[in-house]
């Protein structure tokens, strides 16, 4: 992280993590995803930590937050878009899982995604798409054909 007390404050109060540790003499900060004690969130701040890329994180969340993050990423100046990085105004769906996501950067410009899973059967045969297109293709969750 380049800056951990930005970054703090990113994941504490815009993607609402809960903050478990801190340990100021290595620059670090660990936040618990989902149940405190199962999954774990670590920052380490630039040359403290034991890697240096660029990483991508999926929060499973539901499909009505996933589609209420579009507007409240944007209202945090952040812009939502698709996993391949074009700009969206709903989630997309990745029909081999099939899920609806939505992908926007942290701080450092780590690539986070909502990811809300869908019911229906996986579509691996069909290309990414608006969640209004997956919705019209399977109306009431039943399997079509593609």
């Amino acid at each position: 992280m380049s800056d951990l007390e930005r970054s703090v404050a990113f994941y504490r109060d815009t993607i609402g993590l809960e903050l478990a540790h801190r340990v100021p003499a290595r620059g670090a900060a660990f936040f618990w995803i989902g149940v405190p004690r199962q999954a774990m969130l670590g920052l380490w701040s630039l040359g403290t930590s034991p890697l240096a890329f660029r990483l991508h994180f999926a929060f499973q969340v539901t499909l009505e937050t996933a589609i209420a993050s579009v507007a409240a990423l944007r209202a945090a100046g952040l812009a939502p878009r698709s996993g391949t990085r074009y700009p969206i105004d709903e989630p997309e769906v990745l029909p081999w899982i099939p899920a609806a996501s939505v992908y926007f950067d942290d701080p450092d410009g780590h690539s986070l995604e909502y990811i809300a899973m869908l019911p229906e059967p996986p579509r691996p045969a069909l290309d990414r798409m608006p969640l209004s297109d997956w919705r019209a293709r399977h109306g009431s969750g039943g399997d079509v054909s593609d």
